[in-house]
């Protein structure tokens, strides 16, 4: 009895097209975002280009996953962000200043819903993935270094671009949230002046933090320095990279003393208003903002006071300085639960990725999970310091994990590759990687 040649159907032409365009216009809304050209090139910034690739790349997405005609399987921490989002427009009805909360929702909130859904769910190979995170990667790095040239001292230094990076404490989070990025490509490239400038991007973002005079992003950037030399020196077993450590801190040190009025504006942190920090007042004032958005919390625990309303609902004007009680305060302890738990399951898919068997062989995946994993420690400790649940930085890197970890747990080389052994045909560079024997199929027309 002759045995049939298994079947698959080839998949339709117009989806792939469809997850193509959604990802073509993911690029540019990245480039956009990380890079902001409106504010380089005149005339720009009048054409809302953003919120138009944005709109194409969801639609394309929605087409895409229609075209598929199967029930899509989400990650639950997609589905975790969904629930925070459905929580988020419930409090509106609730809120002190509903026309607020409904702009806070809908016109920032939403803005990270889409872009987690975008990369988690568009993002299919290592290539693609990579591709994004060198855009990011490689904006932050460039503006700071830019910003560092021409920084003219004397007063704590700005970004060169507007948005999430002109604000000095915002800034000083966003070189630490991406420096581990930054190393990454810098470790993993071959090429020698790509390498270096990327360890320029390395030394200038480092400088940048302290240039800032940012408490905030210093001690973000400390933990994340640490969290760097664990993952990528001595869990990656770089000794070189160890002792460059060592000498790293020991400059950056220098520097820090070096630095007019630096340490007593760290030493401010302890030690609340002092001679010299520039401090203008402002620990005492977050203390209290933090104090207001706790009770705040306990006489409002369900629904908070509405999204974006702590400003004006205790008529201060200001934001708590702090993610995680200004989202207590403002959607309710359910609120910040889901964002907590939103962020975990981030930790738990880089956790996932270093289970699977063969991934010690596969030096890519490696870094990024390293990088990822630093990157959002950093982000973690920052958010205590700045308000951050509204700008898409969180968002982004926890859809990078679930992008990772969906592309790492299907990877012919992570499956097949037994434990201890060298992969020394793989190059994250152009995606190729040892692939299982195919069977042949029979393919139907």
């Amino acid at each position: 009895m002759a045995t049939l040649a298994p079947t698959i159907e080839r998949p339709p032409i117009t989806e792939k097209k469809k997850a193509s365009l959604a990802y073509r216009a993911l690029l540019v809304f990245s480039v956009l975002y990380f890079a902001r050209p409106e504010d380089l090139i005149p005339g720009l910034n009048l054409i809302p280009v953003a919120k138009i690739s944005g709109g194409i790349a969801l639609l394309a997405l929605i087409g895409s996953l229609l075209g598929r005609g199967t029930k899509s399987k989400f990650p639950l921490e997609l589905k975790v962000l969904l629930l925070l989002f459905a929580h988020l427009v419930l409090t509106i009805p609730f809120a002190t200043w509903r026309g607020g909360a409904f702009a806070t929702v809908f016109q920032k909130f939403s803005k990270g819903v889409i872009v987690a859904l975008l990369v988690a769910l568009v993002v299919e190979t290592l290539v693609q993935l990579r591709t994004l995170l060198w855009i990011q990667a490689a904006a932050v790095a460039a503006m700071t270094f830019a910003s560092v040239i021409i920084h003219p001292g004397g007063h704590r230094m700005e970004g060169l671009l507007g948005g999430i990076f002109e604000n000095p404490n915002d800034l000083a989070i966003g070189i630490a949230v991406n420096w581990p990025l930054v190393l990454a490509f810098m470790l993993g490239e071959r090429n020698a002046i790509k390498k270096v400038l990327w360890g320029l991007g390395v030394a200038a973002m480092l400088y940048g933090v302290i240039a800032t005079f940012s408490r905030s992003g210093s001690i973000a950037m400390f933990v994340c320095f640490v969290f760097c030399i664990w993952e990528f020196a001595i869990r990656g077993k770089r000794l070189h990279l160890l002792i460059a450590s060592v000498i790293l801190g020991v400059v950056a040190a220098a520097v820090m003393i070096a630095t007019p009025n630096y340490l007593t504006r760290m030493q401010s942190i302890v030690e609340g208003r002092i001679r010299g920090a520039g401090d203008h007042g402002s620990w005492e004032a977050r203390r209290e903002l933090l104090r207001e958005s706790i009770i705040l919390t306990v006489q409002h625990p369900l629904f908070g006071v509405g999204p974006g309303n702590f400003p004006s609902a205790t008529e201060t004007w200001r934001v708590t300085h702090n993610t995680y009680t200004e989202l207590s305060s403002e959607t309710g302890l359910p609120g910040l639960f889901l964002y907590v738990l939103f962020l975990a399951l981030a930790f738990r898919n880089l956790h996932r990725i270093r289970k699977l068997k063969g991934y010690k062989t596969n030096q890519d995946i490696q870094l990024f999970a390293s990088a990822l994993w630093a990157g959002l420690a950093a982000y973690l400790v920052g958010a205590f310091f700045a308000s951050t649940e509204y700008s898409l930085f969180p968002y982004f890197m926890v859809a990078y994990t679930s992008a990772l970890y969906r592309i790492a747990s299907t990877s012919p080389a992570l499956e097949s590759a037994p434990a201890g052994e060298e992969n020394s045909s793989g190059d994250w560079r152009n995606g190729s990687y040892p692939a299982k024997p195919k069977p042949e199929y029979a393919w139907t027309r």
